[in-house]
Formats: C-alpha cells, sequence, structure tokens
C-alpha cells in the first residue's frame, strides 16, 4: 500500500537554519524529515512519511506576504500531499502568522487538509482559528510531547478522510462553528441542571462557552494636573517613515517607542501609519490626527499640565491578540512607573 504523503512547514528556527539573525531566509524546500517532523514522523508510523519540508524565515515571510505564499504553495504543490502540516508555532507570533497564512492558502489553493498547532494566545491563533484547524499547544517548544497525540491523530484522520469531531474533543482551538446534534436532554433541563451546579459549587461544561478577559480597576484620578508628567501611547499605528522596527499592520508582536524631543507637530515627512485597519490617507498626510502632538505642545506651554514625555509608544491594534496586548501594556507601565509618569493618554482611531 502506497503510504500518505505529508508536506511539513517550519521557520528558520526550528528548520535548523539560525535564530533571529537567519530570520530573513527564503523559502527552500528539502527532501527529509526536520526537527519536529522527525518527532511526527516517528509517532505516525510506517504508513505516513513527511516527503519535504519547507523552510522559511519569519522576517522574509512577514516582510514578503504574498511572494512567499505564492512561492511555498508551489513547492507543495509538486509534492502533491495528502496533508500539509504547518509549525507548531507554540507562542511565536511571527512563526504563528505564517503557519495560519500559508495553511490557509495550501487549503484554499490546492485542496489540500491543513492542520497546525499553537499557543491560544499567538496572534496567529486570534486570526486564522476560524479557518484552520489549530490543535492547542503549549507556550513553548518544550510541551510538543504533550501535544504531539493530538497532532498525530488528526493527521491521520484527514489523511483517510475520517470524521473530525468537535474542539473538546480532538484538541484543536474552538472555530465559532455550530453543529446540530440531538441531545439526551432539551435545553430548559440542561439550563437547569448547571444552574443547579452553578449554585452548588460543582463543576459543569457550559452550552456556550464565553470568552474571558481580564477586569482593570481604574487608576486613581490625577490630583495635581498642572504637575502632572503625561505620556502618548496609540494603537494608530503611527511610526516613523520606513518603519524601522518593522511593526506588523496587523496582529502586531511588537511595539515601538520613538522620540519627539524637540518636535511641535508630528510631521509626515518623519512619520506615516501602517495600520491595516482603516483609511489611512488622512493620517498619512497629517500624523497629528492620532498622535495629537501639535495640540499637547500648545497645552503644555499654556501650563494646562506639567510636561510631556519625549517619546510615545505605537503599536497596531486591528487583530492583536489580548495575550500580545497584555504583554505590550505590561513592559510599557513599568517603563512608565520607573520614569515616574503620571498620566498615559491612550490613543486609538
Amino acid at each position: 500500500m502506497a503510504k500518505y504523503k505529508i508536506v511539513h512547514y517550519l521557520n528558520q528556527f526550528f528548520g535548523g537554519i539560525g535564530g533571529e539573525e537567519m530570520a530573513g531566509f527564503e523559502p527552500e524546500v528539502r527532501e527529509e524529515k526536520i526537527g519536529p517532523g522527525l518527532a511526527f514522523a516517528q509517532a505516525l508510523g510506517e504508513d505516513y512519511d513527511i516527503v519535504a519540508t519547507v523552510i522559511c524565515g519569519d522576517n522574509y515571510f512577514g516582510e514578503n506576504l504574498d511572494t512567499a505564499t505564492d512561492t511555498i504553495v508551489e513547492m507543495v504543490k509538486k509534492y502533491d500531499p495528502d496533508v500539509f502540516v504547518a509549525g507548531p508555532a507554540f507562542n511565536a507570533g511571527r512563526y504563528g502568522v505564517a503557519c495560519g497564512t500559508i495553511c490557509k492558502a495550501v487549503e484554499e489553493r490546492l485542496c489540500i487538509p491543513v492542520l497546525t498547532g499553537m499557543y491560544e494566545e499567538n496572534p496567529g491563533a486570534d486570526m486564522f482559528k476560524k479557518d484552520v484547524i489549530t490543535v492547542q499547544t503549549g507556550n513553548s517548544a518544550a510541551t510538543l510531547r504533550k501535544s504531539l497525540p493530538k497532532l498525530v491523530n488528526l493527521i491521520k484522520k484527514m489523511a483517510t478522510v475520517e470524521e473530525i469531531l468537535g474542539p473538546s474533543i480532538e484538541g484543536y482551538l474552538e472555530r465559532g462553528i455550530r453543529v446540530n446534534y440531538f441531545a439526551n436532554k432539551r435545553g430548559a433541563t440542561r439550563g437547569m441542571d448547571m444552574l443547579i451546579k452553578k449554585m452548588a459549587g460543582e463543576p459543569f461544561e457550559t452550552d456556550l462557552p464565553m470568552p474571558k478577559f481580564d477586569r482593570v480597576p481604574p487608576a486613581d484620578a490625577i490630583t495635581d494636573i498642572k504637575h502632572a508628567k503625561i505620556a502618548v501611547v496609540t494603537s494608530g499605528g503611527v511610526v516613523p517613515q520606513g518603519n524601522p522596527d518593522h511593526i506588523e499592520s496587523s496582529n502586531a508582536t511588537k511595539y515601538g517607542i520613538y522620540s519627539i524631543e524637540g518636535m511641535d507637530s508630528m510631521s509626515p515627512e518623519d512619520f506615516t501609519t501602517i495600520h491595516g485597519g482603516y483609511d489611512r490617507q488622512f493620517v498619512m498626510k497629517n500624523p497629528n490626527l492620532v498622535v495629537p502632538l501639535d495640540v499637547l505642545r500648545e497645552l503644555e506651554k499654556a501650563g494646562e499640565f506639567g510636561e510631556l514625555v519625549n517619546y510615545f509608544c505605537t503599536t497596531t491594534g486591528t487583530g492583536t491578540a489580548t495575550g500580545s496586548a497584555s504583554k505590550f501594556g505590561d513592559s510599557i507601565g513599568q517603563k512608565f512607573v520607573e520614569e515616574h509618569v503620571d498620566g498615559v493618554i491612550l490613543v486609538s482611531t
């Protein structure tokens, strides 16, 4: 019997090319099992064969999205695999976005079953879990052994066209897809059963899990605004021309800190916006519409507040995972605490 063929996608790190210094590595295909592919091959057994491994640097993929996607799809097409597997990416944001992007493209263009895996707070998970079956992993490669059985089980099911059951059974992230089924009890009875268990402090499983968000208590009001030190943070994607830190236009995995020292306004010759979630034309002509430096300098000179911090912090908000945003906030907040900032203006779009 012919073996089921699998093509595997890895970034430069898991592909054994190198670390961040090799993140610009262009797509390359190798007819061998590499990195996590060795564990996949052992767990899958003799009836499955990883016929090729595609490797691409995270930066190259992110900065050449269309070209990289087209190139990799053609590489995969050559082998006509039964299943395409990307990653797992764990909590590596750029890698996760790349895995989701290429999986979606392979599935749509080649009609091949695809599978990836990543941590639930990976930006790629938020972006692609509705389009691609994404096995839930831990936040580091150390958790591969735990998630490997789920990945292998789904690879086998996809290859043999076996029915894939719900996320809680198979271990992949909730996709928001509703499927009709016949329950043993009607809704009213199940609801009462859940209520009784909840009141008794007993565990129960809801029919409709809701997302959980942190509740952040508001800070105390500034008592002396005339002497307050004020900072600006924006999710509007305003960056220096050229986007020196390569902040993503959506699903951001990083933020930037940029000087406004000695400036009375945000010049379009110096700043632009790379945000992918709104019409940018007005902000590109006048960045003050998102980072209101011109007005803040006027208020500072008029003595309406003490002083303006001579830098601003920026990222893009569209599609950015709440876990990533929380990390940005912790890092920026710690910097402000150390510099005795009294208040922050959070500017959106």
